[in-house]
């Protein structure tokens, strides 16, 4: 027996009049003949599944793909429904396909992973904007709006807002907003600066370098530090230039010998 449409006014114009076929589905056993009667209800409903993905348009997610999540929830609800509970299968199937779609944004859409607790604070706050947007138009509410609105504590909204911001990423090589010359938000990063470990280099041998005799600490300081050269410190100091190469090396040597020792 085929499944006929209603003719009569109904809240969903694409509701078809499945209730007979509903129960005799129920009454089949596994077999060809029930998984072909659950196939063609699951058609005559698809028109609707596909309106309740088309609210879900432009969030970022292809249109084909909520389709087919919202078909999936419809197949979902299909096999779940039990029509002795003498309510209508839209009733049920209406929910069943808006939570699949609702959860495939959740598990999926998230660039960022943002825990299920700040995930719904962030649905809240969204909703909350929704509302007063038509409650105070021409400007943003402020957090303590929001807040009331939501029933929710102003630390909640923040966080919320910020998760609003962790839906999607902005690519490197996107060009910055006012830019004419392509500068990409890649252009902006910094890159390693060997300075800084040349800062934690001078700080682990500090000590161990105020513990040479004077004489040797000068000759440190004048060759790394002033950037003088060997002859030139074996003349200020009136001592042979091979002298002095013995010494920087000597010092240096005990400098990295207690330097590792520290460090281990």
């Amino acid at each position: 027996m085929p499944v006929t449409v209603r003719t009569k006014q109904h809240p969903h114009d694409d509701a078809p009049d499945t209730a007979a076929a509903f129960d005799r589905l129920s009454a089949l056993p596994d077999g060809p003949e029930r998984q072909a009667l659950r196939d063609e209800i699951v058609q005559s409903w698809l028109p609707m599944a596909e309106r309740i993905a088309g609210r879900y348009r432009g969030r970022g997610e292809a249109i084909e793909d909520l389709s087919q999540v919202a078909a999936l929830g419809l197949v979902k609800a299909v096999d779940r429904y039990d029509p002795t509970r003498s309510h209508a299968f839209e009733s049920y199937a209406i929910p069943t396909i808006t939570g699949e779609i609702k959860r495939h944004f959740r598990d999926h859409m998230w660039i960022l992973h943002v825990p299920r607790r700040v995930q719904d604070l962030r649905n809240r706050v969204r909703a909350a904007l929704k509302e007063l947007s038509q409650t105070i138009p021409g400007r943003r509410p402020t957090i303590a709006e929001i807040a009331e609105c939501a029933q929710l504590s102003e630390d909640d909204v923040r966080v919320a807002l910020e998760a609003l911001d962790s839906f999607a990423a902005l690519s490197l090589d996107a060009e910055l907003p006012g830019s004419e010359d392509g500068y990409a938000l890649s252009d902006a990063l910094g890159e390693p600066d060997p300075g800084f470990d040349l800062v934690v280099d001078r700080e682990a041998v500090k000590p161990a370098l105020s513990e040479l005799p004077e004489r040797e600490q000068i000759i440190l300081y004048l060759r790394f530090f002033q950037g003088m050269t060997q002859s030139r410190i074996a003349e200020q100091l009136g001592i042979s230039q091979m002298h002095v190469s013995r010494l920087i090396s000597n010092c240096c040597e005990t400098l990295r010998e207690q330097v590792l020792a520290d460090a281990a």
